[in-house]
């Protein structure tokens, strides 16, 4: 990841608390702050200012898989507990300068990462944000470690959040639409087709036209293919080559598109999109 100097330059003034939007930090807490993150600084006689030594540490971690981290540290939403600050306006503000990089800050949980706006993700709103379903948070967790793992270059996790986006997504509308549920037993594209079959969406249905039958088909095929790529090139077993970043982006595309079009479909049949 790299940034232009502006960014360099802003973010300094956010970690250092010149821009009078985040709290101050002292040359020895700046000091503190770069050796949690790997820099092993001595604050004391002949230090510089505090703006140019920020910079400078800035500048050493740019364009290295590093810098992420500068960030996560700098916008920690506990720093800003009982100040007079806001980081969603740091975020804001930040995010006017990283745009021009190609960047920007998104909501993580209860933090905020950096990711490619160029990423080209199929874009899959958390379904089930108002609940405490445990379900229905893993689901929402795996959405958001899909875009962040391709962020950082971990492919093969990428491809295993992919999987387990879909499973659960699918483990969820089959118990939505409450069918007597079979327990999952690892098999995914066996999972899909009772779902499949719960919402109508057999391929071999012979009212439907012969397009739509070549897509639910397609849809079909693309499950099989995670299934077989995830135990290929994914992190959770020994690969049989190391996947590209094209082909991680391919695999959660692909799993957010039938997620997405499956939980349609759940709507479409029971007029809800979970029990809340």
């Amino acid at each position: 990841m790299k940034i232009s100097e502006r960014t360099v330059f802003a973010l300094a003034r956010i970690i250092t608390g010149d821009s009078g939007m985040s709290p101050y930090r002292s040359g020895l807490n700046l000091v503190k702050f770069f050796n949690d993150l790997g820099s092993n600084d001595v604050y004391g006689a002949g230090f510089p200012s505090r703006w140019y030594y920020c910079e400078t540490k800035i500048r050493e971690l740019n364009d290295t898989p590093k810098l992420p981290t500068v960030f996560d540290s700098a916008l920690d939403p506990r720093d800003f507990l009982g100040t007079q600050f806001s980081v969603e306006a740091v975020i804001d503000h930040l995010n006017e300068y990283l745009r021009y990089d190609g960047y920007e800050l998104v909501k993580h949980g209860n933090t905020w990462k950096i990711r490619e706006i160029s990423g080209a993700l199929v874009e899959l709103k958390a379904p089930f944000e108002a609940t405490s379903e445990v379900g229905h948070i893993f689901i929402d967790d795996q959405i958001m470690k899909c875009d962040l793992k391709i962020f950082e270059g971990d492919y093969g996790g990428a491809i295993t959040n992919a999987r387990s986006l879909l499973e659960a997504v699918l483990i969820e509308v089959e118990k939505g639409l409450g069918t007597q549920v079979t327990p999952y037993d690892g098999d995914l594209t066996g999972l899909y087709r009772r779902v499949q079959g719960l919402l109508d969406l057999d391929p071999s249905r012979k009212d439907i036209s012969n397009a739509m039958r070549q897509i639910l088909g397609g849809l079909t095929s693309v499950v099989v293919g995670l299934a077989t790529l995830r135990n290929k090139a994914s992190d959770a077993h020994a690969t049989s080559y190391m996947p590209s970043k094209g082909t991680a982006k391919l695999a959660i595309n692909a799993a957010k598109t039938v997620a997405d079009f499956v939980l349609e479909a759940f709507i479409a049949k029971t007029g809800r999109a979970t029990d809340k």
